[in-house]
């Protein structure tokens, strides 16, 4: 595949604002791709060359794009500066200056894909002496044959600035979309272009508006557009959702259901395959993969490895004890939440890898964690755990303590003498080979039991079985005099499921809850804080992923790090991150999520959500979370009429 048709695909999604659309255009870009082609397209798309849970990193800054845009273009290094201080954007000055090539292009052909996702990777692999003028000329290489287009793209993904509006969403739709059925209410058919497009008011290909379709007239447009088409679509009228699984679906094209409900039950159904696939193997490519060629069965085989980070479940709040106990039934497990930091515990023979929530992989920050692993016995396992720090006295530690680890490069040593911590696992993903997803809560708990010897470092989250309320209030207030956050209420008959909120465990805390949300601009402070960044307008997420702004930040940093988070360390962990420069405020990337207490949600007009925080105040860096964790407007609208 040509690099330049990935780029058309960039241009769409930057240019259109439906979601449908996007994921349409990204669903045709996979009907194109070989199957060796398919993992590199679906990283690039993301704006990523290694998935998530690679250590590995491009590492290139923007001065040594500079060099490489000066080696592959012949122009001085002065005017490329001023073309990029003129755009603000490095990738748009390459754009423009491209077209100015000094030297001869004559050798330069046609960029692939491959030759570009190659030539990236291959600078995460370059170190030591002459690897900066390595790198300068992988990058240049590129260049020297690109269009404009590509050229802006190719810095873009260098500099890991890639922004085109696309959520895990779309990308989970559109691996859907390219190889199962389209399902009528979900899709239309233009009538001009001849196309089975999104269900939208006009066409995603030709902007012809679309006309209202039931399912006869659909059926009639799959058979006119069968007696004009080489290759014949099939239909599959779906009665149950059933019918779904009893077919060989891959030799249907179009799914047509009695009515919408049906066609939702059915689409949700592809769509969740495909989902339990990603949430087991967290690749996008492999997924897209399997769909291609193996179906709903291959889909539904993915195998754990134990060597790789699953997608931890995650937990609904609920009010109180009732409702916890209406929410996942009598007897319920109540377990301590603990104020720490999640961690995956990862072992496959004797290597040994911690990862986050946002499956990172943390290793190297934690190995006093890593030599309790040591200690579990089994040779393969994926557990689910909370690690958190204690005091001199063995009394728990708030967050934050802890959370100054997760980034640390240097003086680990120093920072576990000075916060040691305990493990409490609390759930089992998979062990020795054999997955726990499908065990009940209870069987898992009673599996962690035979392979956890507890000790001062490593213990079992602590527990509580009752269909009492008086014992879970008064386990509750346990957990909350010893300075946990709340309780757990779990399910015990519940399997485990990854990266879902389903109800098979909620959590009960004290009060309204605090929102995780992403930093999306910052401001540059005036007088003595001149040098910092510190008001931060932060971002919650709605349904499909797209960042919806609530409000700014500016009170709860601290100006000396001993005293807590400081505007020093903020500013530190923005600046890298800075896209554009806009004087006294500056566009970041949405990678930092910190979480804010407020006193009152309002209705607004000012920001994106629709809503904005009265006195909101900033608590802690949350990075154990990824930005599609983040809160989500529907909470956000929860919290809002809860609090009236």
């Amino acid at each position: 595949m040509q690099y330049k048709e990935l780029v058309d695909v960039y241009e769409k999604l930057k240019s259109c604002p439906r979601r449908l659309d996007k994921t349409y255009y990204i669903a045709e870009l996979l009907k194109k791709c070989s199957d060796k082609e398919l993992d590199a397209v679906m990283l690039l798309i993301q704006g990523s060359i290694f998935p998530v849970w690679e250590e590995k990193k491009i590492g290139v800054a923007a001065r040594l794009v500079l060099k490489a845009i000066n080696v592959a273009t012949g122009i001085e290094q002065e005017k490329i500066e001023k073309e990029w201080r003129k755009e603000a954007d490095l990738g748009e000055a390459a754009s423009n200056l491209v077209v100015k090539k000094k030297q001869s292009t004559l050798f330069s052909k046609e960029l692939e894909v491959s030759k570009v996702f190659n030539n990236l990777r291959k600078l995460a692999d370059l170190e030591g002496a002459g690897s900066v003028d390595a790198k300068v000329k992988l990058i240049a290489e590129l260049l020297t044959s690109a269009k404009p287009q590509e050229a802006k793209y190719i810095v873009k993904t260098v500099l890991e600035e890639m922004r085109v509006g696309i959520g895990e969403g779309s990308l989970r739709d559109a691996i859907v979309w390219a190889y199962f059925p389209a399902v009528y209410h979900f899709f239309n058919f233009c009538i001009k272009c001849h196309k089975f497009v999104p269900n939208n008011k006009v066409c995603a290909v030709c902007g012809d508006k679309l006309d209202k379709c039931d399912t006869v007239r659909f059926g009639n447009y799959v058979e006119s557009y069968n007696s004009n088409a080489k290759n014949k679509l099939k239909m599959l009228a779906v009665k149950e959702v059933e019918d779904i699984k009893d077919n060989a679906i891959k030799s249907y094209g179009v799914i047509i259901c009695e009515d919408e409900k049906k066609a939702r039950e059915a689409y949700n159904y592809l769509i969740d395959a495909v989902q339990e696939a990603l949430d087991i193997n967290n690749d996008y490519g492999e997924t897209a993969l399997l769909a291609k060629n193996k179906g709903l069965s291959g889909l539904s085989n993915v195998k754990l490895d134990a060597g790789m980070p699953v997608k931890v479940m995650l937990y609904q709040k609920s009010a109180d004890i009732l409702d916890a106990f209406e929410k996942v039934g009598r007897p319920a497990a109540f377990e301590f939440k603990y104020d720490g930091f999640r961690l995956q515990l990862c072992r496959k023979g004797k290597e040994i890898k911690l990862f986050t929530r946002r499956l990172e992989d943390v290793t190297e920050q934690f190995p006093d964690v890593a030599e309790e692993v040591k200690k579990i016995k089994a040779d393969n396992f994926i557990l689910d755990s909370e690690v958190i720090g204690i005091d001199e006295k063995g009394r728990y530690l708030p967050f934050q303590h802890i959370s100054q680890r997760i980034k640390r490069k240097y003086d680990i040593d120093e920072m576990i003498r000075k916060v040691p911590v305990v493990v409490n696992v609390f759930d089992a993903i998979l062990i020795d080979n054999r997955s726990m997803l499908k065990l009940s809560f209870a069987e898992r708990r009673e599996t962690l039991k035979k392979i956890i010897k507890e000790d001062e470092k490593m213990k079992l989250a602590e527990q509580l079985i009752t269909a009492d309320n008086d014992e879970a209030e008064k386990f509750y207030q346990k957990a909350l005099k010893m300075g946990n956050e709340g309780i757990m209420a779990k399910n015990l008959e519940a399997p485990y499921k990854p990266g879902s909120r389903v109800g098979y465990g909620v959590k009960v805390k004290p009060t309204m809850d605090n929102l995780d949300l992403v930093v999306v601009k910052a401001e540059w402070g005036e007088g003595k804080r001149g040098e910092w960044l510190s008001s931060f307008t932060v971002a919650c997420r709605d349904y499909n992923g797209e960042l919806l702004e609530i409000g700014k930040v500016s009170t709860g940093l601290k100006e000396k790090r001993e005293e807590g988070v400081s505007f020093d360390e903020m500013t530190k962990l923005l600046k890298p991150l800075i896209t554009e420069d806009l004087g006294k405020e500056a566009i970041v990337k949405p990678k930092i999520v910190i979480e804010v207490a407020y006193e009152e949600i309002q209705k607004s007009s000012k920001y994106g959500s629709g809503y904005a925080l009265r006195f909101p105040r900033f608590i802690n860096v949350r990075a154990d979370k990824p930005v599609d964790e983040i809160s989500a407007l529907e909470t956000v609208e929860e919290l809002f009429f809860g609090q009236r």
